[in-house]
């Protein structure tokens, strides 16, 4: 059997209108000043405290009510139009087809919370489809390996065997850490470099792409 983790919001989901306007309702609901666009994408796939404390440059004092404020306003935009979760173009028919796989089992490993993942399963009909799932509200945030060595433990699949799919190099070193591959996407927010620095061996430009890579021998 092999693993195929995935990634959620940048790889499976784009994601980075609501985690901006997310982000920014927090900020601003504590009288502080929101960070850029392109900042507020580059802590994507931390964990919220974790994610916060990069944003204040290292200061962690604010990270729990910016953490929750972010949540609340989360919450809040689930009902509003235009604030849904996007699949990428082609990510639904990669992930059924490789749930149907005789030889492949589904993981998620996401700074996102058990409640979001679960709404992507409701929105999706995924329910079935992934056998393990792990998320920052039970595990060290992201680059630390313990989201991916929990998943082996609870499929007993080898490293080898296993592949880590996402778009930052949260991701990519992640996957280093815990000894499995490791495929970045393109396009996601953190860049090439990054990712390739952090530890991806291939990047791939669509998700034909990936499933041929996974189908290839080196995968």
């Amino acid at each position: 059997m092999r693993l195929i983790i995935f990634d959620v919001d940048g790889t499976l989901v784009d994601s980075q209108n609501f985690i901006v306007e997310a982000q920014k309702r927090a900020f601003l609901s504590l009288g502080m000043q929101p960070a850029t666009g392109e900042r507020a994408l580059s802590i994507v796939g931390l964990s919220l405290d974790e994610a916060f404390t990069h944003l204040m440059d290292g200061d962690a004092s604010k990270a729990p009510a910016l953490s929750n404020a972010y949540r609340q306003a989360w919450q809040v935009m689930r009902h509003e139009p235009g604030y849904e979760d996007a699949l990428y173009d082609g990510a639904k028919q990669a992930v059924e087809h490789l749930a149907r796989q005789p030889d492949t089992m589904l993981g998620i490993a996401t700074g996102k919370s058990v409640r979001g993942v679960q709404h992507l399963f409701d929105q999706c009909g995924w329910h079935d489809l992934f056998v393990t799932v792990q998320t920052s509200d039970h595990n060290p945030s992201k680059p630390a390996p313990d989201m991916i060595l929990r998943a082996l433990e609870e499929t007993g699949v080898d490293p080898a065997a296993t592949v880590m799919i996402g778009d930052t190099s949260f991701d990519m070193a992640m996957a280093r850490s815990a000894g499995v591959n490791a495929i970045g996407v393109s396009w996601g927010y953190h860049p090439h470099e990054d990712l390739r620095k952090a530890g991806a061996k291939i990047i791939v430009d669509s998700f034909a792409d990936l499933l041929h890579q996974l189908d290839a021998p080196h995968a």
